[in-house]
């Protein structure tokens, strides 16, 4: 069984409704249990269940919200070298375009790298001009069809990179899958 954490801190709202998008996501890979968790509530049970993680905050002047950055040098603190080679990923939500949306999923990717995960970005257009390199960025809340579309992408994308290296389900693998359904009729 593939398991799949959206660990996430949200002030507004706008990054639990990312968070709630990428675990619908995750969810519909075969086989993969996903679970959803304010920063406030994680245990590092939560971290240590899982095989990928993505990990959500809102911008905070171009980083990570200080209560994610808290979870991870206080609460995960013990668990140092316990949990290395897990998949990660992030996503964020600022007030506005050029708020600092990628620098701050660049910073939550340092953080998890810290820890020994193994960091990912989506080279797949999730939309019309809209890519998931540093991973999924909003501007306020998900309303657009878009930016929906973006958060479920990374979502399936963390579980279809653990289910093939974690759980070795080659036929999981994004390349395939899309071959697959480029192929004709």
């Amino acid at each position: 069984m593939n398991h799949i954490l959206v660990l996430y801190d949200s002030k507004t709202g706008n990054v639990h409704k990312m968070a709630e998008l990428i675990a619908q996501g995750a969810a519909t890979v075969p086989d993969t249990e996903v679970r959803l968790r304010s920063v406030d509530e994680a245990t590092p049970a939560d971290v240590a269940w899982c095989d990928g993680i993505a990990v959500g905050s809102p911008t905070n002047m171009g980083v990570l919200s200080w209560t994610m950055k808290r979870f991870w040098d206080e609460t995960m603190r013990e668990s140092w070298m316990q949990i290395d080679g897990k998949i990660g990923c992030a996503f964020s939500s600022a007030g506005g375009w050029g708020g600092g949306m990628e620098l701050a999923c660049q910073s939550i990717l340092t953080v998890l790298m810290n820890f020994g995960f193994l960091v990912f970005g989506v080279t797949d257009y999730a939309s019309k001009m809209l890519t998931l390199h540093y991973g999924a960025v909003v501007a306020k809340e998900p309303r657009e069809e878009g930016a929906q579309i973006a958060c479920r992408l990374l979502g399936q994308r963390l579980a279809e990179w653990t289910a093939v290296y974690v759980h070795g389900r080659k036929d999981q693998h994004p390349s395939l899958k899309l071959a697959q359904r480029q192929r004709p009729g």
